[in-house]
């Protein structure tokens, strides 16, 4: 094998090798392209994940908003229990001196 003979093999080798790759890389991005019916879902899927965000916010700040009047609901409601728990005690004490008073006089 001459010397042109050799250049022109390792020409064509180079060539095949360069048509391969080429090949190889425009099937790839054929197959991973992204479409544009799938930008659009995309795009629909991102505007329904913030929504939901949104609306997951709303909740978390309802629940945060309620949380907060019924704890200050229940500290009103113990604050009258023990008002009406002092009242009733004072009642009966009250009750029991006049009971005891009336015994005496009774006697």
């Amino acid at each position: 094998m001459n010397r042109t003979e050799f250049v022109i093999i390792t020409a064509i080798i180079l060539f095949v090798a360069f048509a391969l790759g080429w090949a190889a890389n425009w099937l790839l991005h054929r197959f991973t392209r992204v479409r544009q019916s799938d930008l659009g879902e995309l795009d629909r899927m991102a505007q329904a994940l913030n929504e939901a965000e949104s609306i997951r916010d709303q909740a978390i700040e309802y629940v945060e908003t309620r949380e907060r009047d019924l704890t200050t609901q229940l500290s009103q409601c113990e604050a009258e229990l023990s008002a009406a728990m002092d009242g009733l005690r004072e009642a009966r004490a009250e009750a029991e001196y006049y009971r005891s008073q009336l015994q005496g006089i009774d006697r």
